[in-house]
């Protein structure tokens, strides 16, 4: 129903497109290249409907109604176990973490919570100072900033 909706939709598109470049302007005549409207109402000249211009009307209200009718398939099809997920739906779940025993870091290697000595060499007004020793605090991976 979607793709025959969709095709019929281009098709529409493409006619409007077409229908609405083969029309003249309303001010076509030789007082309208001047910018004068001669002797037609505020609102232009309102003659006979031409052919092209209903073929217009149809084809405006033809596009307006498929583009309400897929938007409502569109909406409707995304609800309730469609074969269109929500983007929320699309998330990937996190992987819940295996129970058992924890794993122990390597021998060496700094716990969170202990400190570990690091070098630094401080400035003072552009003036390189002599390096120094700090204790820096170990930071659980997680909570980095």
């Amino acid at each position: 129903m979607v793709i025959l909706l969709t095709i019929i939709h281009v098709i529409v598109c493409l006619f409007l497109v077409v229908v609405v470049l083969l029309q003249s302007g309303k001010a076509a005549d030789l007082a309208g290249a001047f910018g004068g409207m001669g002797s037609q109402t505020v609102f232009g000249p309102r003659g006979a409907a031409t052919v092209l211009s209903k073929a217009t009307t149809i084809a405006a209200t033809l596009f307006m109604v498929t583009s309400l009718s897929l938007s409502i398939l569109a909406t409707r099809a995304g609800k309730g176990g469609s074969s269109t997920p929500d983007i929320l739906n699309k998330v990937s779940k996190p992987i819940p973490a295996q129970k058992g025993a924890p794993v122990a870091p390597p021998a060496g290697q700094p716990q969170p919570g202990e400190t570990v000595p690091i070098q630094v060499q401080p400035s003072v007004d552009g003036k390189q100072l002599p390096k120094q020793t700090v204790p820096a605090p170990v930071v659980p991976s997680g909570q980095q900033k």
